[in-house]
């Protein structure tokens, strides 16, 4: 009743949090689409609210509940809040917000010089791989796995270490705000293959081992679900393998359609351009003019 209490008591204000950033968001959408149509799309606010929508049913939904009682709902809350919201948090981001009144404001001090360095700094690629790579193998140490089930305040803290995490994976492969990397773009497939490595350590590891992981999961267990502890451990593992890999799979298949699609614009423009050299010269008129 304890952790009930606790969890109904957190979703309320998470609700509310979340209610006030969707309000937020809609009212300076409405504004920068005044301003400028070309630079936020009806996309934008989908994208964005889907992932708050996301991050509520991690955090403030049943979900949360569930998350002790079984390995796979948990699961489903580190999916969620570390690779599915936080790519559609960054595509719901204008691209060119215009910095008009609130926005100026706010934005000023944003961006300054040490401000623009820390920025750099946090979304380096190498460094973004490593805070989501170290955030899924820290949090799921048997030690470190029990202290969040346990303790209300480590359980908020690994949640909301998922969630930036998975901004700043996200933030290179989605680049909400371009800038001038040293980093060839398509460095991005190598980044999202070798981002599967510790994810597919992890959940092979849960799926092929012959004992519970997490011993926490056979005195709250999910036979009430109809699962044994490890069933349940090989559910979560295996859906963490399946996710993970799908996701990944289809944000490097865009990302390699983005590369090959200006070079086939300008393949086509030279073909077109030699079509029209040809024909000029086996024209008469054209030979003439010549």
């Amino acid at each position: 009743m304890s952790h009930t209490h606790h969890i109904a008591f957190g979703a309320f204000w998470v609700s509310a949090a979340l209610i006030v950033a969707a309000m937020v968001y809609v009212i300076e959408w409405l504004r920068v689409r005044r301003l400028d149509r070309e630079s936020v799309g009806g996309w934008h606010a989908a994208s964005f609210a889907l992932g708050l929508l996301f991050i509520w049913v991690a955090t403030a939904s049943p979900l949360a509940v569930l998350d002790h009682a079984m390995l796979t709902a948990h699961m489903v809350q580190h999916l969620l809040l570390m690779t599915l919201a936080p790519p559609l948090i960054l595509l719901g981001v204008p691209v060119k917000p215009p910095m008009h009144g609130r926005l100026q404001t706010i934005g000023r001090p944003l961006r300054s010089g040490p401000m623009q360095k820390i920025g750099r700094v946090l979304t380096y690629p190498a460094l973004c791989w490593f805070a989501a790579a170290g955030t899924l193998v820290v949090w799921h140490i048997p030690s470190m796995f029990v202290l969040g089930l346990r303790s209300e305040m480590w359980h908020g803290i690994q949640q909301a270490s998922f969630l930036a995490a998975g901004l700043l994976f996200w933030w290179p492969v989605i680049q909400p705000r371009p800038t001038v990397s040293k980093w060839p773009e398509s460095s991005v497939l190598l980044y999202l293959f070798l981002a599967t490595l510790p994810c597919d350590i992890l959940s092979g590891f849960l799926v092929f081992c012959d004992r519970v992981v997490y011993p926490v999961f056979l005195s709250s267990s999910p036979q009430s679900f109809g699962l044994s502890a490890l069933e349940d451990q090989q559910r979560a593992g295996a859906l963490m393998w399946t996710c993970i890999t799908v996701v990944y799979l289809i944000a490097a298949a865009i990302v390699a359609v983005r590369l090959l699609l200006p070079r086939r614009m300008e393949e086509r423009s030279m073909l077109q351009f030699e079509s029209e050299r040809i024909a000029a010269r086996m024209d008469p008129q054209g030979m003439e003019a010549v």
